[in-house]
């Protein structure tokens, strides 16, 4: 009965266009309220309990700061000088400003780790760029939004820091290194589609000539932004900071490039900044506070154990397990955002991986990999609203653009499936 309650009345909020963390809340409350209601208003306590217990962990301080990156390297002027130097490295020709966009996309992965802020900043100089050589604005947004979602993969990435807060047995520096290798192999994955369906329907036509950036000019303006995860990832990896205050020394590190050395950055842009990031923020963590409400009646109510019982009863070996994991977070991720199916399925899914044995990081690696497939899938798909919104585009008409490159995607979720060590490997050598 308290089951039947906590996921119908969850399902229906849902329906009525309740926000995802206020039902998540409301029903796991409703559940608390039913399962003491002997004891009346006392084991309601539960409730506040467990939404400060949501917030109080100390990797979540990351989130606001990595959010904040990414807005001050959208204002930065960063993205539009890698895009000058990354030209000036592979030239001009039909098919070459989307595999510039998705390496653009790849290394902004490892600055700001917020696919959305990735596809905003990128987008903003890559879509213009695209058009003006002969794209189709569909197109343009399809492979923006793809090549953002490799930014929750490479580090630092705010979808690494919230399941290690939920699974306690991964940290966030194994995590962080897991995600290196398969973020990689995502991105080149995502060239190949882009540049064959370039040259197939002969966009880029008028790509040639425009003019090529000289290459020492734009690496010397490009250089600061190179250096971004150098400073970050190097200092963590030399143990300079905690993965939280590699967070801290990033926004620092930004505004100082921003503000004194390319000048394009004003207090006024700074207030903008900080004004956007703390909205998105406090979004994320007010989510995730409530998801600790619904997590808590999952887990002490006695709510997974019978579904997890009930699957690990049903017959089905540990692959098809697995597939039905993947093929329900293929689903979910066309409908809700990352972060929100993370506090969703992760503990529901945790005790299937407890009892299959599988590592926690490689399960968190595939998972994310299921978020990032959901983030440039329609019809929820939040860095193609972004970058939809950028081109000046529908959603509906990237789906023939956006079909291949999940799929080629899905190419990757697979090596990872039957290649662990595509993802265990780095950590391993790196003693995490």
């Amino acid at each position: 009965m308290i089951a039947t309650l906590l996921f119908a009345s969850f399902i229906v909020l849902m329906l009525l266009g309740v926000p995802i963390g206020v039902a998540l809340g409301v029903a796991g409350a409703a559940a608390i309220g039913l399962a003491n209601a002997q004891t009346q208003w006392f084991g309601l306590l539960a409730v506040p309990q467990n939404f400060y217990a949501g917030l109080g962990k100390y990797p979540l301080l990351a989130v606001p700061m990595f959010v904040l990156v990414g807005s001050i390297f959208d204002r930065s002027g960063v993205a539009s000088r890698l895009v000058d130097f990354a030209t000036a490295l592979v030239g001009r020709g039909p098919g070459m400003l989307p595999l510039i966009a998705i390496a653009v996309a790849m290394f902004m992965g490892g600055i700001s780790g917020s696919g959305p802020a990735t596809a905003a900043a990128v987008g903003s100089v890559m879509i213009a760029a695209m058009s003006r050589a002969g794209y189709p604005g569909a197109y343009s947004a399809s492979v923006v939004g793809a090549a953002a979602a490799t930014d929750i993969l490479i580090p630092p990435s705010i979808a690494f820091i919230v399941y290690s807060v939920l699974v306690p047995g991964a940290s966030v520096p194994a995590l962080f290194a897991a995600g290196l290798v398969p973020g990689l192999l995502v991105g080149v994955a995502l060239i190949v589609p882009a540049v064959w369906l370039a040259r197939r329907h002969g966009m880029g036509q008028l790509e040639a000539a425009l003019p090529r950036p000289p290459l020492v000019k734009s690496f010397v303006e490009s250089i600061w932004g190179l250096l971004a995860p150098v400073v970050i990832l190097g200092g963590m990896r030399m143990g300079w900071f905690t993965p939280t205050e590699a967070a801290v020394v990033a926004v620092f590190y930004g505004l100082f490039v921003g503000m004194v050395i390319h000048r394009t950055m004003g207090w006024r842009d700074l207030v903008e900044a900080l004004r956007e990031s703390g909205e998105l923020s406090a979004v994320i963590l007010v989510v995730v506070a409530l998801a600790g409400i619904f997590a808590y009646s999952l887990s002490t109510l006695g709510v997974i154990d019978p579904i997890t019982q009930a699957i690990v009863g049903s017959g089905l070996g540990e692959y098809s397990v697995l597939a039905l994991v993947v093929a329900l977070l293929v689903v979910a991720g066309m409908f809700l955002d990352g972060i929100s199916i993370f506090l969703i399925f992760v503990p529901l899914l945790a005790p299937l991986m407890q009892h299959y044995h599988w590592n926690p990081v490689w399960f968190g690696v595939l998972l994310t990999l299921m978020v990032a497939m959901g983030q440039f899938t329609p019809p929820m798909a939040v860095n193609l609203m972004v970058s939809c919104r950028i081109a000046g585009v529908s959603m509906e008409q990237t789906v023939r653009w956006v079909l291949p490159l999940v799929l080629a995607m899905g190419v990757v979720v697979l090596a990872v499936i039957v290649w662990p060590q595509l993802a265990l490997a780095l950590p391993r050598m790196l003693g995490f």
